[in-house]
């Protein structure tokens, strides 16, 4: 596997990266092993089995096919690139978001509004509401970016340390290039003109009570305005709406929250009562929303340490997306239609 590297800030926090597959692209016996399993599948769509995968799947089999077996040889041999941040653009694209695509498509139907707001290139810092109890509302905005966009932009987004400590989740989030929310990572993402994104409430938002639905919680000191303005990079507003109703929190188990070291185990009109069955979400109707970008490149690069200004910025943009949601609560038909 090699790493594209890039110089990167001295003191930025980069999640490190695990050591490259056994079998790597000058592995004579990864290649042969990719080599032979690809022969071996190749010959058997070769034969009946080909014709009745034509029947079954269509025309065009064929090259889903042989896409599908490349991918699995780069996979084995180790023949794909990495940034100094884990992301792997190739898996991402390939499996995460393939996985993600039919969730935002079909289940919740999300309707993606103002994208042509995010630039075509250079840096982006996409600031949006948090809710839900469980962060679907990220992976979403993940998928409306790089599906909408006309240049098929990647989100990177900052997340809690408690994202990178769970075992499955946490390494499948530095695979789709997701970061620490600290600000040196966020301002190195943004200097090499990433789209980066954050939810300032952070689990304020996410586990807030069902009666507090679409009020926004408190943005903190706004680090993530400071990273903006050392970038000079615009600030764009992002309003979500809809993951408020997917896991409607009633109630909180703290104690055992407190035992798991969790921020809230939460209680739903269907968890636990259902058991794995109220730990699916509801099929609520979604909206996002991208805002007009506020530039900063007007301020020089020391305004970052101006308290005043970073609050005001701050302040500007949390009242962009609250407005932008009750304008939006407004005009929808259903929570679920």
């Amino acid at each position: 596997m090699t790493a594209a590297r890039k110089t990167e800030p001295a003191d930025a926090k980069v999640i490190p990266i695990e050591s490259a597959p056994s079998w790597h692209a000058g592995s004579p016996e990864g290649g042969g092993f990719a080599d032979r399993l690809a022969e071996a599948v190749g010959g058997a769509l070769a034969g009946q089995l080909g014709a009745t995968a034509t029947k079954v799947l269509g025309k065009g089999w064929e090259e889903r096919a042989a896409s599908g077996l490349a991918f699995l040889r780069r996979r084995i041999t180790g023949d794909y690139e990495v940034d100094e941040f884990g992301f792997d653009r190739e898996l991402t694209e390939e499996v995460l978001l393939s996985l993600l695509r039919p969730v935002a498509e079909k289940y919740f139907r999300v309707e993606v509004l103002g994208v042509e707001n995010i630039p075509a290139e250079g840096g982006a810092l996409i600031v949006a509401n948090h809710s839900g109890t469980i962060p679907l509302d990220a992976l979403m905005t993940q998928v409306a970016i790089h599906d909408h966009h006309p240049h098929r932009r990647h989100l990177r987004m900052l997340a809690a340390d408690l994202v990178f400590l769970l075992p499955v989740a946490g390494e499948l989030a530095r695979k789709a290039g997701h970061t620490l929310a600290c600000n040196e990572d966020a301002q190195a993402l943004l200097e090499r003109g990433e789209v980066v994104g954050v939810w300032p409430e952070g689990f304020k938002g996410i586990g807030k009570p069902f009666s507090e639905r679409y009020k926004l919680q408190r943005f903190g000191r706004g680090g993530f305005v400071s990273s903006a303005l050392r970038a000079g990079v615009p600030i764009v507003p992002c309003s979500i709406v809809g993951a408020e109703e997917t896991y409607p929190m009633i109630g909180n188990f703290r104690s055992l929250a407190r035992l798991l070291g969790l921020p809230y185990v939460p209680i739903t009109p269907t968890f636990p009562w259902l058991g794995p069955l109220g730990a699916i979400p509801l099929p609520t109707k979604w909206t996002i929303q991208f805002g007009e970008p506020i530039p900063t490149d007007g301020y020089p690069r020391e305004a970052a340490d101006d308290p005043m200004l970073v609050f005001n910025l701050a302040d500007q943009v949390r009242e962009t997306i609250q407005h932008t949601l009750y304008k939006l609560l407004v005009q929808r038909r259903s929570v679920f239609f």
